[in-house]
């Protein structure tokens, strides 16, 4: 009777400790990867003393890509496997779903404003952390089990701390010698529709295994 009883034990505990180390690996590398990037939100021109006591670049890229690179493959692994063993906390709707293909729609030219000099990017200041912002919203629109919280809600806090801190560094997100409107922004927007067409009529899927639609 002990021998079953313990057996018993085992089979049912065996999927919450797999579940847990999924889990755990999902956390560390959110907590390595967003933990890199906002070493300068917490400690401001870490950077520069870095470079300047390493005596070169390298001292400061190596260490951070190399430890970025780990914390993305973590939550790569992490999420890819707990988002089918996840709980789920809330049925998004239909509604919702559509809702977040909306939210998304300007995502994607935001990232790529974010590399052209142009209106967008002297209005906005960082259209790249409000893309970051958006993105996880709507994916947290889409998508409702625990991993689902953990990797979206996670990248929606971390920008929002970062994009303050960085208005906060600046003042402003504006400059005194305003840029027009011109073609790089044009190309920003356009570009960056054609890239959300793409990833919804199937990118999406391919990569992923899930189809936004």
């Amino acid at each position: 009777m002990i021998s079953v009883h313990i057996s018993g034990l085992n089979s049912l505990s065996s999927p919450f400790l797999k579940e847990g180390l999924i889990m755990a690996i999902l956390i560390f590398g959110l907590i390595v990867f967003l933990g890199v990037h906002s070493v300068q939100i917490a400690i401001p021109g870490i950077r520069a003393r870095t470079i300047k006591k390493g005596g070169g670049v390298g001292a400061w890229m190596w260490p951070y890509t190399g430890l970025a690179i780990i914390g993305l493959f973590l939550i790569i692994l992490g999420y890819s496997l707990a988002r089918h063993e996840a709980p789920a906390l809330y049925y998004p709707s239909t509604t919702m779903r559509h809702l977040a293909l909306l939210v998304m729609l300007p995502v994607f030219p935001l990232l790529l404003a974010t590399y052209i000099k142009g209106r967008i990017k002297q209005l906005l200041g960082h259209p790249m952390l409000i893309a970051t912002i958006l993105w996880a919203v709507a994916h947290l629109l889409a998508n409702g089990s625990l991993a689902d919280l953990l990797l979206f809600g996670s990248f929606l806090v971390w920008a929002v701390l970062d994009w303050q801190s960085l208005l906060k560094r600046e003042g402003t997100t504006t400059s005194k010698n305003a840029v027009q409107w011109s073609r790089t922004d044009a190309a920003a927007i356009m570009g960056g529709l054609l890239v959300y067409g793409v990833f919804i009529s199937g990118l999406h899927m391919w990569l992923f295994g899930v189809s936004p639609l």
